[in-house]
């Protein structure tokens, strides 16, 4: 079982910047896994936004491309999800999802992922 716990959502103005967190706790894998963060709001689908591979290989939605960053640090099981330039449609609840091994390709799809977290809001004001 991993449990994926989210932080650093918030309330910012359009141009502002936010980093989320997610702390994976696993017992199985370590490090080698994939994880992706998704955002959903209640008029859209989930939607892919980010994924890092256990080499640290990104992708990117291109919504997000160019003011969006992915990272991880192994020695605290934590990826974040930097957020710079935040539009009003940036606005949505953000979860972390991960799956063991790699990542599949440049996709970053809901069925590819087998554990998830609560999520934590972001709402960007214009």
């Amino acid at each position: 079982q991993v449990d994926l716990v989210e932080s650093g959502g918030g309330s910012v103005p359009a141009g502002g910047s936010l980093r989320l967190s997610c702390v994976l706790s696993d017992l199985t894998y370590g490090p080698n896994v994939c994880v992706a963060w998704f955002r959903q709001t209640p008029e859209k689908s989930r939607e892919g936004v980010a994924n890092i591979a256990p080499n640290g290989h990104t992708n990117f939605a291109d919504s997000v491309k160019g003011r969006f960053t992915i990272s991880r640090d192994n020695a605290k099981n934590t990826v974040y999800l930097q957020m710079d330039n935040l539009k009003p449609e940036d606005t949505a609840m953000y979860v972390c999802a991960s799956r063991p091994y790699g990542c599949i390709s440049t996709r970053i799809a809901v069925f590819d992922f087998d554990y998830w977290g609560q999520g934590t809001q972001v709402t960007v004001s214009s």
